[in-house]
């Protein structure tokens, strides 16, 4: 049940008839000489770790390390309580939720990086926000990390993951493919709309780059995964829709390697260009 890449995935997708969570759980089993049920008990770990980071800046605020975020998931859940939403059920409590993972994060608490911890927010997000809409189990959450998990593999093994190497459509990027994978799998949608879904988002992100404002994990990294769960949405949608990618996912990481290698050194996590050298950042800094 291996695979190493896109095209072989979706062929043993078609050949045994099953999603790409089952699949991968399968890998998971073989490679590891273990059964279903230790995979899943693993993954039940892992998502019980992302509901408690996604929720607990909703009850109390938490300043970052750096102080440059905290409280920002707060207010957005005051909002949202007061009526004043304006992107919807799904969309503003997967932005919510982003953002607060990223909270505890950056205040040295307990995230399941997924695939990094700069980009943790994402998956957490956008499939917490689809189970309470949607009245989805936690078994049905977690096919859909196994799903996601799948994703981000290819993307490990065919390109990277990695801020340095590639910039922010490596970390936020990857994380965001991942997540419109596993919801497109969750909301009934076929392996092949899975893949489309994740070579949409990585079309959308080509280019992001990594300037993260005095070297620390926080700003712009937590805007930066709120937009994410939003593009992760919109590529679901479309594929869910019937609209299918010109581009198949194994040509669009090839592509996505290329763009992150072209970019300069001051743009891949170094905090020396982008947002991390404008003036106003600068100064916070120094403070």
């Amino acid at each position: 049940m291996d695979f190493k890449n896109a095209e072989e995935l979706l062929s043993l997708c078609r050949r045994e008839g099953l999603p790409i969570s089952r699949i991968m759980l399968l890998r998971e089993c073989a490679l590891a000489e273990t059964q279903p049920q230790a995979v899943r008990q693993r993954m039940a770990k892992a998502l019980s770790i992302m509901r408690s980071s996604a929720t607990i800046p909703l009850t109390r605020t938490m300043e970052s390390m750096g102080g440059l975020i905290g409280g920002q998931a707060w207010l957005l859940a005051l909002h949202a309580e007061a009526g004043k939403g304006i992107c919807g059920a799904v969309l503003q409590k997967a932005v919510t939720y982003a953002m607060a993972v990223l909270e505890v994060n950056a205040s040295m608490g307990l995230i399941v990086a997924a695939p990094t911890a700069g980009a943790s927010g994402v998956v957490p997000g956008l499939l917490l926000a689809l189970q309470e809409e949607y009245g989805f189990s936690d078994e049905q959450l977690l096919d859909a990390l196994l799903n996601a998990g799948a994703i981000g593999y290819l993307a490990m093994r065919n390109a990277t993951v990695a801020g340095a190497v590639g910039g922010c459509q490596a970390e936020v990027g990857v994380a965001s493919a991942m997540a419109a994978s596993a919801a497109v799998e969750l909301m009934g949608g076929s392996p092949e709309q899975c893949l489309d879904a994740a070579s949409t988002v990585i079309m959308n992100m080509l280019g992001l780059v990594c300037d993260p404002v005095g070297g620390l994990v926080e700003y712009p990294c937590q805007n930066r995964n709120a937009a994410g769960v939003a593009n992760a949405l919109v590529a679901s949608e479309l594929a869910l829709s019937g609209i299918g990618q010109l581009i198949p996912f194994d040509e669009m990481l090839a592509v996505m390697y290329k763009v992150g290698r072209s970019l300069p050194c001051e743009l891949k996590e170094t905090a020396l260009g982008g947002c991390a050298a404008a003036p106003s950042a600068c100064a916070r800094c120094i403070h």
